[in-house]
């Protein structure tokens, strides 16, 4: 505990990459706990070097479809041997299903990788409610550095050694956020909606699983927890994009107007494949797939969901 202290004590210096909510959310995060902070965009005054100069922490909050081309910018570029590199993108890469964590890891084989996911809804935290959140890595003195850099008053944040479950947590919750959507678009209820819930975590247990994760870290804050959060609330944009599915809308009109990037879209894509190419049973993923490549209504899709074959509670 005394080695935390000190952290927060010692100001480090912390490079966000990505200006958007969430970047910019975790910028303040780390500037009221009295450290450093440089934020990096694509239209922003300073280059790639000049941000992560000196950094203690390189964080990354782009896009899915950016992390892999900034990494290998960054791979060109003197990197401090002392940076942890913490990935807060929720997402799955089209080409290779590998999460932001892998192609981090796998990019700067040296470093430590860290995972950040959780509850953690940017506009709540940019409007100072309080929050949780979980850092994830195989070197526990890394995921301590992470946690006392960013830990305050109202952003709570716990450790854990599964980064994997943590990762995948953040990242399949997305799909069933659309799917929530859907349900409260289409007013079905609280029995439906906990239903579609329940039933949503066990397929992100399935597949978590057999991906090579801990199950029981899908129960803590980066899995049930963030999956309550996106489910429930019209802050959340995959919840949106499902929502206004239900109303009538179609994706490339929701998407026009659609502040941010909505990953469950893409990660439903991969997650199909995935899941057909090893056998995986993932019923409701695949009618959120079937209902974003508008090859079903959205209450086609919940009858079908009903009508399935009748089997044990926990049937994996």
């Amino acid at each position: 505990m005394s080695n935390l202290k000190s952290e927060r004590q010692s100001p480090k210096s912390v490079a966000i990459l990505g200006a958007g909510a969430w970047g910019t959310a975790l910028a303040t995060l780390v500037e009221e706990n009295g450290h450093k902070v440089r934020v990096w965009s694509r239209g922003g005054s300073q280059t790639l070097a000049e941000v992560i100069e000196d950094a203690d922490i390189i964080l990354s909050a782009v896009s899915m479809k950016g992390v892999r081309s900034v990494a290998e910018q960054i791979q060109s570029l003197p990197v401090p041997a002392k940076a942890i590199f913490v990935t807060a993108t929720k997402g799955l890469d089209p080409q290779t299903t590998c999460t932001p964590a892998k192609i981090w890891q796998t990019t700067f084989p040296s470093h430590a990788v860290v995972v950040l996911s959780g509850p953690n809804l940017s506009k709540e935290i940019q409007n100072l409610l309080p929050a949780a959140t979980v850092v994830a890595s195989t070197i526990p003195t890394a995921a301590e550095f992470v946690q006392a850099v960013f830990s305050s008053h109202r952003f709570r944040v716990y450790t854990n050694l599964d980064p994997l479950g943590v990762e995948l947590g953040g990242t399949l919750k997305n799909v069933i956020a659309i799917a929530a959507g859907v349900c409260d678009g289409l007013q079905l209820g609280t029995n439906a909606k906990a239903a579609l819930v329940t039933r949503g975590l066990t397929e992100m247990v399935r597949i978590g699983v057999h991906w090579g994760a801990k199950m029981e870290t899908f129960y803590g804050l980066s899995g049930l927890g963030d999956l309550l959060a996106t489910c429930n609330s019209s802050l959340s944009r995959n919840y949106q994009v499902g929502y206004q599915l239900a109303c009538g809308a179609t994706l490339t009109e929701i998407l026009a107007q659609l502040e941010g990037t909505a990953e469950g879209i893409n990660t439903t894509q991969v997650l199909v494949q995935r899941a057909q190419q090893q056998y995986i049973s993932m019923p409701i993923t695949e009618q959120v797939h079937r209902l974003l490549n508008s090859e079903v209504k959205p209450k086609q899709a919940l009858m079908e969901l009903m009508l399935r074959d009748i089997k044990p509670e926990y049937y994996y």
